[in-house]
């Protein structure tokens, strides 16, 4: 390790370390809102534009439709634009499937396990064919029945 400075270590004295132990709760345990439970025929749908590993707004948005599917919420994801290379299995280097990187399949997991819990994906086949994608290449659950055309004019 470098010899910290005078300055760099003043400034490191500053703050307690470790700050809390590992548990502590820094928030408190008051819930301001309600826990919200989906009532008969009650429906959750989003729509996702975003790019995978661009940001983090369409894994987000595949936590939110499990966490309301989760709360009896009829739930479904449409994927379209670019936002259709979300749901490919072909994702991976070397090999697909393979992570590239941390998190690589971040998304993959999620969507396997929102379809699994009964969740609907629906995917645009033009934003697919924008970027050389095939129905072929979708995550497994997405079937024929699960798949929407957008169409242009």
């Amino acid at each position: 390790m470098t010899d910290l400075n005078e300055l760099e270590q003043q400034s490191l004295n500053e703050i307690p370390h470790p700050a809390l132990p590992d548990g502590s709760s820094i928030y408190g345990g008051t819930k301001v809102f309600p826990d919200y439970k989906a009532e008969e025929g009650q429906s959750y749908f989003t729509l996702v534009h975003g790019i995978a590993h661009e940001s983090s707004v369409s894994f987000v948005a595949i936590l939110q439709a499990t966490r309301a599917l989760r709360k009896g919420f009829e739930s479904a994801i449409y994927f379209y634009g670019p936002g259709s290379l979300n749901a490919l299995a072909t994702r991976g280097f070397p090999t697909t499937g393979a992570s590239a990187f941390p998190g690589e399949h971040n998304i993959n997991n999620s969507l396997k396990t929102f379809i699994a819990e009964g969740g609907k994906v629906y995917c645009c086949r033009f934003g697919l064919s924008l970027h050389g994608a095939r129905e072929e290449d979708l995550i497994e659950g997405s079937s024929r029945r699960t798949r929407s055309t957008c169409r242009t004019r």
